[in-house]
Parts: C-alpha cells; sequence; structure tokens
C-alpha cells in the first residue's frame, strides 16, 4: 500500500489518499474538501477511486463526501454508527464553522471494531476509537505498520473533547487499549499536523504518554 497526505480546507485537514500497488485501486479517507485538488492528485497518480473512508463525522474530515460519492458513484464507508448524529447535522455544522452548505448523508456501510476493509489487494482494520466524538473509528494497515487515527491522536497532544458527546476518559482508553498494544513501531497520520509514531507518543506525549499515568 502507498499514501500521499493532502491538507484540505482552512482547518488543513489531512485527507490521505492510499493505493494498492498491485491495482492501483484507490480510497480517499476523510475527504474534508477542495474536491478539485482530490481529483487531481488522483489523475495524476492515475489511479482508480473505489470508495470513500470517514473517521468520524466532523464537517472538515467529511464536507466533500457526500457531493463525491454522489458525482461519481462511490460507496461511503465509516464511521461506527455512533456519529449518525453529527452527520444528520452537517448543514448546522457548515452553519457553525463556516463551511460551504453540505447536505446530510449516511454512509453505504458503518463500521465496527474488528471490521476490515478492502481497497484492492490491500486490506485495513477497523478499530472503534470513542472519545473525540462517540463513533470514530481508526484504521490500521498491519504491513505497513501505519495507522490513520483521525482526531483521536496529534504529535504532542490529542483530540478534542469538549464538542457534543465527546468524552476525555473515552477518549483516553481509546489509545491506551486499541492504538498502544499495536506497537510502538506504528507510524500513524492524524487528522491535522505532522506523522509521527506510536512509540514517541508514549514517551513524550504529555497528555497521554507512559509518564502522564503518574502526574
Amino acid at each position: 500500500m502507498k499514501y500521499t497526505v493532502i491538507p484540505v480546507t482552512p482547518y488543513q485537514q489531512n485527507c490521505s489518499l492510499i493505493w494498492c500497488e498491485q491495482t492501483r485501486q484507490a480510497a480517499l479517507i476523510d475527504p474534508g474538501g477542495d474536491i478539485d485538488t482530490l481529483l487531481d492528485a488522483i489523475a495524476q497518480r492515475q489511479l482508480t477511486l473505489t470508495k470513500l473512508i470517514l473517521t468520524h463525522g466532523h464537517v472538515d474530515h467529511v464536507g466533500a463526501a457526500g457531493i463525491l460519492a454522489a458525482r461519481l458513484g462511490l460507496p461511503i464507508e465509516g464511521p461506527q454508527r455512533d456519529d449518525a448524529f453529527l452527520l444528520d447535522g452537517l448543514p448546522e455544522q457548515c452553519t457553525l464553522f463556516g463551511f460551504p452548505h453540505t447536505e446530510a448523508f449516511r454512509p453505504t456501510r458503518w463500521l465496527e471494531d474488528g471490521d476490515q476493509i478492502k481497497v484492492g489487494e490491500t486490506r485495513l482494520d477497523v478499530l472503534h476509537c470513542p472519545g473525540h466524538t462517540p463513533g470514530h473509528i481508526v484504521l490500521f494497515q498491519a504491513q505497513a505498520r501505519l495507522a490513520f487515527v483521525g482526531d483521536v491522536l496529534f504529535k504532542d497532544s490529542i483530540g478534542r473533547t469538549d464538542f457534543p458527546r465527546g468524552n476525555h476518559a473515552d477518549l483516553i482508553d481509546s489509545i491506551r487499549t486499541k492504538l498502544w498494544p499495536l506497537g510502538d513501531d506504528v507510524t500513524f497520520i492524524p487528522g491535522h499536523g505532522p506523522e509521527s509514531s506510536f512509540g514517541r507518543e508514549r514517551r513524550s506525549n504529555p497528555f497521554v504518554g507512559d509518564a502522564a499515568r503518574f502526574r
């Protein structure tokens, strides 16, 4: 599997374009906006876009998903169904955060902990990681030692939990019980900002690193 990160929207949200090298089939993880930029990236690499994958229901991560799905006839997979209220409230989110109007939509497939997503010959494991939102998921590609974590974890920080139905205790539990066991060598792509590794964050993250347990 190969990938490239394309920051989109004024929030510089990391939309990830992933693809199977054998089949050239591709998926977009969290297409929040800037549709022309995303389609150009796909065309430049001569890929076939086969699906859209959503980690959670905040507008900066899903703002272009409904439009792309309708325009190209693509399925949308994810998030977990507890984020349905966020997708239903997309028009209100757009108004609140100053995004172009987006109609509410529902995914083709809700995702649950333990599910798998197939992109060409590549398989991604789904982990339900509530906290930032109740239906947040993380995607893990075991062979590449790579995780797409949305807004659960960042370099030197963690996701906000002051949005509707956010839960700080759930977020910390998700990171420590779902992400850390995957291994210190796993590189992760967050929803915003630079990549890091689980090992680095365990050593130095002030909110959820191993030393934070004893503060």
